[in-house]
């Protein structure tokens, strides 16, 4: 039987009078790695601060792990929230903070653990990311690929049941982006997390990717494998895939 992780009903957010968001509903299955295409503008990044609460949509409901996120109490969704993850473009690490001070801020912050698992879970995270020497760098010290690294490691120490990931591989080289999406893949398996990822890349997609949509004009305009989309007659779709409008 499918179990849905994620739901979202005749979700509609706007800002004055434009519409971002309109009457969308999206199922995101538990385990799956569903990406989200569009050109700037078309409401990706909306979509995903819509899910974590950081923007309350005019209408609709957002369930996660069976909870509406926007009838929830400040409290009741802080404690939903330390199964969420979210990654930022600019992996958002504190630059006064060394990368061990970075991935233990998240484990004091929100888990009553000893110093000892805390100690434990930061080593055994730098692994799987492959970057146990850099733990006691700072963020300045690190390259574009590096500090994507270690703001991925962050995400998962807490143990998420979701990662939202804002386009993971902005601004790398696309040797170094193929690295970091086989390493999202990768963490997503071993660790059986779900995954909703906003990106312009279409190599990262194609390594993650499970089930794609495509927003436009704030609609659902396509859905299903990433192969599917590829081949549907449509002008606009096909110049997107043809890379012409990834970068925008």
């Amino acid at each position: 039987m499918v179990e849905n992780l994620v739901e979202i009903f005749n979700l509609t957010k706007r800002f004055d009078d434009k519409v971002i968001l309109d009457d969308i509903s999206i199922n995101v299955e538990k385990g799956e790695n569903l990406i989200v295409f569009g050109r700037s503008g078309s409401g990706k990044s909306v979509l995903l601060k819509c899910i974590i609460g950081l923007i309350t949509p005019d209408k609709g409901e957002i369930s996660i792990m069976g909870k509406n996120v926007h009838n929830l109490k400040i409290k009741k969704l802080n404690n939903l929230r330390k199964n969420i993850s979210f990654l930022f473009q600019s992996a958002a690490l504190y630059d006064s903070m060394t990368v061990r001070e970075n991935l233990e801020f998240p484990l004091i912050r929100n888990f009553n653990i000893s110093h000892n698992v805390i100690n434990e879970k930061i080593i055994k995270t730098l692994e799987l990311v492959g970057l146990e020497d850099a733990i006691y760098k700072m963020p300045s010290e690190l390259s574009g690929g590096m500090r994507k690294r270690i703001g991925l490691a962050r995400s998962i120490i807490t143990d998420p049941k979701l990662i939202l990931y804002d386009e993971p591989t902005t601004g790398l080289d696309p040797i170094t982006s193929k690295e970091i999406s086989e390493l999202i893949l990768n963490l997503q398996k071993q660790l059986n997390m779900t995954s909703i990822v906003v990106t312009h890349d279409l190599i990262c997609a194609e390594i993650i990717a499970d089930r794609v949509i495509f927003l436009r004009d704030g609609k659902i305009a396509y859905q299903g494998a990433l192969e599917e989309l590829k081949t549907i007659q449509d002008p606009f779709l096909q110049n997107f895939f043809s890379n012409k409008l990834l970068n925008e």
